[in-house]
Order: structure tokens, then sequence, then C-alpha cells
């Protein structure tokens, strides 16, 4: 053990004397109240924290190793603010965890990272960023920000406001290099107020929980819930996933910023392939948020979804008060509504249960506060 210190000092020393380095401490907390009018059959009120945003911690850090060249790595925790637990299934930094080299040529970047879709799709979800229950239905397309663990990531400095980049999940399964693997690849471009990105994403080995994030009864060709007598419903898959063999998604999106009003749209279309049977969830999104004063942001959209013969509809409204540069309340209110007679339940994205019927209303009033 005194050997291993020693060592380190050392090691400390030498980087101190030879390189410029900062490690920096940052996080976000998100804390307030949610009100949902059908959770399986019954209103809840409830304290929910890192709901708009994950709370977190983390440390971020940059070392000049010569030649335009920097060491950098990123450790990002999640925590649950109302109980003081880990969140990511208790990863220590389950949120972000890896480290790298950024170039002029670009950045090279290994460990447990966010794809193309966080990158460059999930700005343009302003419903999103108005309501965490505005986000696409069951995530099943990523857009809230998903990590791709074991991953290897490369993302181009910007040319002429073009940027690229691709990355690849390892599986890790010996003798199969395939499965449990993934890979993205995103491009965008930035020029004054108008933005504009695309990605394509393919995913092998997906957990997924058809009724608690879709509210339906069959999926790809297999029945996942079943109505009892009473109403109630019995979730076959409630402990435990259904796994499906390949998932694509493709995504574009597109903003405009003129003044105190920004236009936002976006498109995604998440392919499903199993055993059992195949099928294409899209999603249609438009938004726009204006600042009435500086301070004060009014965010309003809609949300069209597609499913196997499964229609939504959802619009969302919500406002932005900030107080500083680094705390702000929010409120929201988005509705949700299943097309009549078709056999699903309604659930607000991966962050409710489904309701009984073919609607559900959700509101938030929340505090942020960024260190």
């Amino acid at each position: 053990m005194k050997k291993y210190l020693t060592g380190t000092v050392m090691l400390v020393a030498f980087s101190g004397a030879h390189a410029q380095s900062s490690v920096t401490l940052y996080g976000l907390i998100d804390a307030g109240f949610t009100y949902i009018s059908n959770q399986g059959g019954g209103r809840l009120y409830k304290f929910q924290d890192g709901a708009n945003f994950g709370n977190r911690f983390g440390f971020k850090g940059s070392e000049d190793i010569g030649g335009g060249l920097k060491a950098i790595f990123t450790l990002e925790n999640g925590f649950s603010l109302g109980t003081g637990q880990l969140r990511n299934n208790g990863a220590l930094f389950g949120r972000q965890a890896f480290v790298g080299i950024a170039s002029p040529y670009g950045t090279v970047t290994m460990g447990n990272q966010y794809d193309f879709i966080a990158d460059y799709i999930t700005p343009f979800n302003l419903n999103g960023y108005a309501s965490v229950y505005a986000g696409h239905m069951g995530d099943i397309d990523r857009i809230s920000g998903v990590q791709l663990p074991n991953s290897v990531k490369y993302q181009s400095p910007t040319y002429g406001g073009f940027s690229f980049g691709g990355m690849w999940s390892f599986g890790n399964v010996a003798g199969n290099f395939k499965q449990n693997s993934a890979w993205s690849v995103g491009a965008g471009y930035k020029n004054g107020g108008f933005s504009t990105a695309a990605i394509y994403e393919r995913l092998y080995d997906v957990d997924i929980y058809p009724y608690a994030q879709f509210g339906v009864f069959n999926f790809l060709g297999q029945t996942v819930a079943t109505r009892n007598s009473d109403g109630s419903v019995t979730d076959l898959f409630y402990s435990s996933p259904f796994t499906v063999d390949r998932q694509s998604e493709f995504g574009v999106g597109a903003s405009y910023t003129l003044d105190r009003l920004t236009l936002s749209a976006n498109f995604t279309s998440t392919h499903l392939q199993s055993t059992t049977g195949s099928a294409t969830m899209n999603v249609y999104e438009a938004g726009a948020m204006y600042f009435v004063r500086p301070d004060i942001a009014l965010i309003g959209g809609y949300q069209y979804t597609t499913w196997d013969h499964t229609h939504w509809h959802q619009p969302t409204l919500g406002a932005q008060y900030y107080l500083s540069k680094r705390t702000n309340f929010y409120v929201n209110v988005s509705y949700l509504h299943a097309q009549p007679g078709v056999d699903a339940n309604q659930g607000a994205g991966f962050y409710s249960l489904p309701s009984n019927s073919n609607t559900q209303l959700t509101s938030r009033i929340a505090v942020i506060h960024q260190f």
C-alpha cells in the first residue's frame, strides 16, 4: 500500500510539472410535483425528481499533452434526490464514463457514452424540453438520451458548419461479435439561426417492456398483456423484458431561430424485428419556443405517433421562468390520446404506467438548479 501511494504521488507531481490540466465539478438538480390523471385507473399526485432533466453530478477533465492534443475524461453520476439512491441500475457513473483524446482532426472517446441520437436529434425535441412526459412514446427511439456501453466514438470538428461522427458499442460476447452490440452514425449542419441533422443507428438484442412503455396488449405478434374480468391488466413482461433481435432507427430534425422565436421539427422511424414479427414506430413532432422576455420562455408543440394499427396524438404546453443563469422554474401540461377503438391503453412515455383508458393527462411544476 505504501509503495502504491508513493508511486501515485510521483505520477501526480510529474504530470503537474509538464502539462496544464484542469478538472471541473458540475451538476444539476430537478425536483418538483407531478400530477397524472389516470395511472392504472387512479389519479396520482407525487413528488418527483430528475424528471425533465436527470439529477446528476460529474467531473470533467482535460490535459494539454502537446502537439494540439488534449487528454479528456468525463465521469457523470445519476441519483435520486427523493431517496438519495443511485440511478442507472445503481452504477456509480451510470450516465457517462469515458476517456479520450481531442485533436484538431476530431475527438475519439471510449467508455459508456451517449449515442448520436442524443447529440444530433434530441436538441430538436422541444416538446420533451417542455415536459418529460412529451418524450416520444416509450422512448423507443432513445430521444431522451441513452448511453451505449463499451463504446468507441469519433466526433469530427466543425467544417463550415458541418460535423459528423460514428461509434461502435462492443457486445463483449465470446464467439459472437454481433450479440448485444450497436452502432450509431450522425451528421449535422448549422448556419446562423438554421440547424439540421440526421442519424442512423442499429442495436442488437434490445430489452423492451411493451405494456409498460406503450400500453399495448400485442407486440410483434405476441400477447404481452391481458385484460382481467375486473378490468385490471396483467403485464406478462412486467419483471422480465421482451428481447428484440434487432432495432434500426432513422432520425432527422431541423430548427430555425429568429430573434425570440425558435421553430423546430423532427421525425424518427424505429423498426423492431424479432422471431415473432416486426413493426415500425414513426413519430412526427413539431414545436416552438418563444421568449416573452429574456427570463420567460413559452413552449408548445404536437406529436403524432403510429405503430402497428395504433395511433397516438399528443399536444403539449410548457413555460420556463429563469431566476438566474443557473436556476429556473418550469410548469407544463401534456395530453395523450390513443386512436378510439384500438385495444391500447395510454402511457406517458417511459415515465408513467399506462392508464386504463385511451387518454392520459400529465402536469408538473418544478425547479432546476445547476452548479
